[in-house]
């Protein structure tokens, strides 16, 4: 009998995945199989809490002319709201991102989410105008954190290979909420008279509670974040983001100012349109309530769309190109909206997807590019700071429309929106391309 084993195969061999490689990122949703199940929770996480951000903020645009009928405003009280909003927006996402980098982006995100919702209701139980300005100025403090912390924190998860079209898909949520109160905007002052309906519609603001609780037991940090904090190097702080570089250290202070800019032309534009395109529609238009949600459908769905088609090509374009494209196309979109003869309509809701989906793809790199251009110590402070000045000095947009109402009418005024996306395209000029970069 023969004593020689017998033949064995021989062992297969599994080449380790290279550092910052994600084998399964292929295909359409590659880039969430690839986040990891903590990933993955995270990125729920700041979908919710970024939707409901949106819901949350659109409370106002929508019941604006029932506010305005109410409490007796003019055009210029009215966009005040707006502005006031944006401008405590810039001091609470600045607040938040500094809290992330020091306390950890879940705390953080967890914090802003309760803040909005809280006042949100409040704005509902305001007895005068001075009151609902107070409580709209809080709402701010939480609305402006929101989105720097929540994208942050899915950044850190992303690969640098899909983080693009994965911040793009965080943006996305934006259309949903915003989708989401256009639906119960026509249902509650369908059913519910004018003076009440408003009220209703801020009470609804009480839904992220529900994402607080799940939040606060689902998701965590990732890993490299939370062990840059631990060892101390998370010391998120202003002083950090304004240091101008030396002879062999490049500071930050390019970066935050123009990245500063960047952010309050393109936030300029948006907020003009999303403030004034409600009361366009049925002031000037002559639209119905529910006639003003189905033309706001084309609007948002197209808005939707072209969160996930910019993120992709954020990604394959790169950061500054996918900006300076969509800057362009949004101005382009504005005058001819604007411009859309009396008794068109038709042509309008047309015009309404073209509109949205180019206004919101050129958000789909803001998270990714923001994230990109800052380390880790000082991310929540350079993209909390350089998203929400943006919010601040854009918000003079929408107040300004609202003065030249009186003299241009909202259609006219609305194209000193296209002015913000000028604004943008230059500011690209100071800033560097940062696709494929690994954040460290």
């Amino acid at each position: 009998m023969s004593t020689t084993p017998p033949p064995q195969a021989p062992p297969t061999r599994t080449r380790p995945p290279h550092a910052g490689e994600h084998p399964s990122d292929d295909g359409p949703f590659g880039w969430l199989r690839a986040l990891g199940p903590r990933g993955r929770r995270a990125f729920g996480g700041a979908f919710g809490g970024y939707a409901l951000d949106s819901y949350d903020y659109f409370t106002l645009p929508l019941t604006m002319v029932a506010l305005a009928a109410y409490f007796g405003l003019d055009s210029g009280q009215t966009g005040l709201l707006t502005t006031v909003t944006l401008v405590v927006s810039a001091v609470g996402g600045a607040l938040a991102g500094v809290l992330a980098d020091r306390v950890g982006r879940v705390k953080a995100l967890l914090l802003t989410v309760i803040t909005y919702a809280v006042f949100t209701v409040a704005c509902g139980f305001a007895p005068n105008y001075e009151t609902l300005l107070v409580f709209r100025a809080l709402q701010g403090l939480g609305f402006g954190g929101e989105w720097a912390v929540g994208a942050i924190l899915v950044a850190e998860y992303a690969s640098a290979k899909n983080r693009g079209r994965t911040l793009g898909a965080v943006q996305s949520s934006w259309a949903v909420g915003w989708a989401l109160a256009v639906v119960v905007y026509t249902l509650v002052f369908s059913l519910v008279g004018d003076d009440l309906a408003w009220r209703v519609m801020f009470w609804t603001g009480a839904l992220p509670a529900l994402l607080v609780v799940w939040v606060r037991r689902s998701v965590h940090d990732a890993p490299k974040a939370a062990e840059a904090r631990e060892k101390g190097a998370g010391k998120g702080s202003f002083a950090a983001i304004f240091k101008p570089g030396t002879a062999g250290t490049p500071g930050l202070l390019r970066v935050t100012l123009f990245a500063s800019l960047l952010s309050t032309g393109v936030q300029g534009g948006y907020y003009t349109l999303a403030t004034w395109v409600p009361t366009y529609l049925k002031d000037e238009r002559d639209l119905s309530v529910v006639g003003t949600g189905g033309y706001l459908t084309f609007l948002i769905s197209g808005a939707f769309i072209g969160y996930l088609t910019g993120g992709h090509l954020t990604d394959r374009l790169g950061r500054k190109r996918n900006i300076w494209l969509f800057a362009l196309l949004s101005a382009l979109c504005i005058l001819a909206y604007a411009n859309i003869p009396s008794g068109a309509n038709t042509l309008l809701l047309v015009l309404g997807f073209p509109l949205g989906f180019c206004m919101s793809a050129i958000f789909s790199g803001f998270g990714s590019y923001l994230s990109e251009l800052y380390p880790t110590a000082v991310r929540g402070a350079g993209q909390g700071f350089t998203y929400n000045t943006g919010r601040a000095v854009g918000a003079v947009f929408p107040t300004t429309v609202g003065f030249l109402t009186d003299s241009w009418g909202v259609g006219g005024a609305l194209v000193f929106g296209a002015i913000g996306y000028g604004i943008a395209a230059l500011a690209l000029l100071g800033l560097p391309e940062t696709r494929g970069r690994e954040l460290a």
